[in-house]
């Protein structure tokens, strides 16, 4: 089986939760009948619930992956709410099919078009042209369904490769409610950002998503790359400072996962 990428507890009280962090997949669900068969188990293991809480923080993955997940989910008889725990990107976008869409103000939520890698002579080369239209085509009926647009109005964004806020998200109906509460803590040295504990390769993507975090007034951003320090006495408070984070967060997850 692929690395298991997913995370089900029954918290009690009729209530279930699926932690999705990091990477959907590292290995295609196209032709693996183990994985898929062992999501629907961990997933009906959970028992007799009435609510399902989903905390997504991701930079996309598989789509296949996704979307099996997707209609797994969607059958599933308990009432759904997706909480972007810091990025909803790529194929991670396609949960907020199966319920009610939460976000921090700071968090941020990617769309894109499809890509893959392909190595062939034309044939090969236009096959895959088509089958990244049928992916895009199933990608655009969550989307439709999600925020009520139109294919003309949702393929500007996917070609765009569009970055938004909570806000924005809320504007166009990818996200229903902003959460105000919550913080998101994110760092970014070189290429890597690293936003709730998940480091994220920037150069898979067009753009850069930095700008999103910094517009926010209650994120808290720190540009290691970018950042000059002038004597180790700053060093020393920053990574002090740094350190304090990712314990918070950490206390954060093991409350979260009842581990204390």
């Amino acid at each position: 089986m692929n690395k298991q990428f997913w995370t089900f507890q029954n918290k009690g009280n009729k209530v279930g939760e699926l932690l999705l962090y990091g990477e959907i997949s590292d290995v295609s669900w196209r032709g693996d009948e183990v994985t898929p068969l062992q999501f629907k188990k961990d997933l009906d293991a959970l028992g007799s619930i009435d609510t399902l809480n989903i905390y997504v923080n991701s930079p996309g993955g598989d789509v296949f992956a996704s979307q099996a997940m997707v209609s797994m989910l969607e059958r599933h008889t308990s009432k759904k709410n997706v909480y972007n725990d810091g990025l909803m990107a790529s194929a991670a976008t396609f949960f907020i099919g199966v319920g009610k869409v939460y976000m921090p103000e700071n968090a941020i939520f990617m769309v894109h078009c499809p890509a893959s890698i392909v190595w062939g002579n034309a044939k090969d080369m236009r096959k895959m042209a088509d089958d990244l239209d049928k992916v895009q085509e199933s990608m655009l009926a969550i989307y439709r369904k999600k925020t009520g647009m139109t294919n003309n109005q949702i393929i500007p964004l996917l070609d765009a490769e569009t970055w938004m806020s909570a806000e924005e998200a809320v504007k166009y109906g990818f996200c229903d409610e902003v959460l105000k509460t919550k913080q998101i803590a994110a760092s970014i040295s070189g290429r890597i950002l690293t936003i709730n504990g998940l480091d994220v390769e920037l150069n898979r993507f067009k753009s850069d998503p930095s700008p999103k975090l910094k517009d926010s007034s209650q994120s808290t951003v720190v540009d290691v790359y970018k950042l000059k320090l002038k004597n180790n006495e700053r060093r020393t408070r920053l990574a002090g400072y740094t350190q304090d984070l990712q314990k918070k967060l950490y206390d954060d997850l093991k409350k979260r996962a009842d581990l204390s």
